[in-house]
């Protein structure tokens, strides 16, 4: 994911023949549900955090906003199958969050909430789906950023901590701050996005051919992995950004969003090789990605698309099929899927962040 400091090159996705799409939400579902270097680190303990947003909820005057949809997805949950697809037709497909809050990151698990990071202040929003509500679950503290973010089966939450170097794990339940790991330096890196594969989760530093696997609970030890083979790295830009497994749940993409290529990088050797493009020239800007069975979605922050391609069998090439585009996106970073809904984050980087700056989610429909 980027961030507002970088200038980064704008540039639209160059598509031969592909498809683009102006979208009209439809009704949403409920979602199906290394040879590397050890680092032996052990997890930070955190003492409680400080600090809080300057508005814990939306406002009252968007509440207003929502309200119909909101009566519609409530009423609806102790109804026939109609009216719970009726209800579920009714969901918002936009939803504020609070002003100030700089989003970036976005995940939704196996419950119709979604989950989103602050670069302001590390703090954790969560929205309602079916009802557009949302709060603060983790208040976050001055001086730090919640980028990425992925919400595990134990309702774990892995938040990459950008430029402060460190991963952390939130309890989505409570949004108690769980463990604190410093992963690098707090400078000359920036730890971006995170994917959850096997016993780790995964995070891509931007700034540094590496990757880092944090222990999934309690146990285990930090890994640094070197990236090598194909990858490119280029200096003084966002390199290594957005991240997923492959669809046979033994490798890993990753996205460099300058130039702009897609790799497959295996985990246990961090060799990684690139990705052929097929339709397009680049994936620049590239930021967040999504995996669909062999369809990945590339979110194109600046392009204000997202960029829908199809993966070959044994991910050497990924061919881009159409793209998405929507007039509500304003430099959307990162998707998450909930049943036939593609939800993604404005963060709005060419606007001036300010502690007035509104911000929101919208939704466009997973496939035409």
């Amino acid at each position: 994911m980027g961030h507002g400091e970088l200038g980064w090159a704008d540039g639209p996705l160059r598509a031969h023949g592909a498809r683009t799409e102006p979208q009209t939400a439809p009704p949403a579902h409920r979602a199906p549900s290394p040879s590397s270097h050890r680092v032996h680190r052990r997890p930070t303990p955190t003492p409680p955090e400080a600090g809080t947003m300057n508005r814990n909820h939306s406002r009252p005057s968007r509440r207003a906003v929502l309200g119909g949809a909101a009566l519609a997805a409530l009423a609806a949950t102790t109804g026939t199958g109609a009216a719970h697809a009726a209800s579920a037709a009714a969901w918002p497909t936009e939803f504020p969050l609070p002003d100030g809050f700089l989003p970036e990151g976005i995940t939704i698990g196996g419950r119709p909430y979604a989950y989103m990071g602050s670069r302001a202040n590390g703090a954790v929003h969560r929205t309602d789906l079916r009802t557009g509500e949302g709060r603060i679950v983790h208040e976050g503290a001055a001086g730090t950023a919640a980028i990425g973010l992925k919400l595990d089966r134990d309702g774990l939450l892995y938040v990459a901590g950008g430029g402060g170097g460190t991963a952390k794990v939130v309890d989505s339940r409570t949004g108690r701050l769980v463990t604190t790991y410093r992963l690098t330096d707090p400078t000359g890196h920036f730890v971006n996005d995170v994917v959850l594969l096997g016993d780790h989760a995964w995070f891509t530093d931007s700034r540094d051919n590496v990757l880092h696997a944090v222990p999934r609970g309690r146990r285990g030890e930090v890994r640094s992995l070197r990236l090598g083979g194909d990858w490119v790295q280029t200096p003084d830009v966002n390199n290594a950004n957005g991240i997923v497994d492959t669809p046979d749940g033994r490798g890993l993409i990753v996205v460099s969003s300058l130039p702009g290529r897609l790799y497959r990088v295996d985990p246990r050797t961090g060799h990684a090789t690139e990705i052929a493009l097929r339709g397009t020239e680049n994936v620049a800007n590239g930021d967040g990605l999504l995996r669909v069975g062999r369809t990945l979605y590339v979110v194109l922050n600046r392009q204000n698309l997202v960029g829908v391609f199809e993966l070959d069998a044994e991910v050497r090439s990924a061919t881009l099929r159409r793209t998405i585009t929507d007039p509500r996106f304003d430099v959307p970073t990162t998707a998450a899927r909930w049943g036939d809904r593609l939800y993604l984050v404005n963060a709005r980087f060419t606007t001036p962040q300010t502690p007035d700056t509104t911000f929101t989610g919208v939704a466009v429909p997973l496939r035409p």
